[in-house]
């Protein structure tokens, strides 16, 4: 097992107490991998060091926050790609089948293309496929990096290790498409509101869908589509 993927999936993860009792042995992973630089190990210090001393509610208010109340901070990758469209549904569909053919039944609530969901697939999978998968949606990392550096938001240092170990350079079109999208305020609840009003996401199958490995479904992330709401999912 990928350790460092499997420990980016936890980090990524809804703060929990046991998360938080597991990241001193998180923290010493992430910190050993030189396949990341030196740099980017000192800059994933903090966020390692917030969620193992941090106060467990304002932990878990940032995270919604952050990733529950903004689409385009959204861990669902799909939602960075296919917005609501049908081609979501089917993607989505065929990345689960790609779990359960690599025998990866996910035990959660969250959608297969969840981002913490994939990273634990992808620990288990040949360094190689791990790394061209990735690769794939190396334009949602650095967009992702750069939104939340804005925020200041010690979350951004994950998606730079991601983007390195991903060995990829981002595609600059693609990242200044998915920057291009406005932002709506956590704190303006009448504008979230129309944004996530919008007809029902269906991830039903498509009968024109093929089943394509994970990182060919991923690569479809290279083509810059117009986003489309989903509406966050309870916590």
């Amino acid at each position: 097992m990928d350790r460092t993927l499997k420990s980016l999936s936890l980090v990524l993860s809804y703060p929990t107490r046991a998360l938080q009792r597991a990241m001193p042995e998180i923290g010493a992973v992430l910190a050993s991998d030189s396949r990341l630089t030196a740099v980017a190990r000192r800059a994933l210090r903090p966020l390692v060091d917030d969620l193992t001393g941090g106060d467990i509610y304002a932990l878990e208010e940032r995270y919604v926050m952050l990733f529950d109340r903004s689409r385009t901070l959204s861990l669902n990758l799909f939602e960075h790609v296919h917005g609501e469209s049908r081609d979501r549904g089917g993607a989505m569909v065929s990345l689960l089948e790609t779990y359960r053919a690599g025998g990866f039944d996910p035990v959660t609530s969250e959608l297969p293309d969840h981002l913490p969901v994939l990273l634990e697939f992808l620990s288990m999978r040949p360094g190689a496929e791990a790394q061209e998968t990735l690769a794939d949606a190396a334009h949602i990392f650095e967009a992702m990096e750069a939104r939340l550096d804005r925020r200041e938001s010690a979350y951004a240092a994950i998606f730079a290790a991601l983007l390195q170990l991903s060995g990829a350079t981002a595609d600059r079109a693609a990242v200044a498409e998915l920057l291009d999208r406005p932002e709506v305020d956590p704190d303006d609840l009448e504008a979230l509101d129309e944004v996530w009003e919008e007809s029902e996401v269906r991830f039903g199958p498509d009968p024109n869908a093929g089943c394509p490995v994970t990182r060919d479904m991923l690569a479809r992330m290279d083509v810059p589509l117009n986003p489309a709401p989903q509406t966050p999912a309870a916590r």
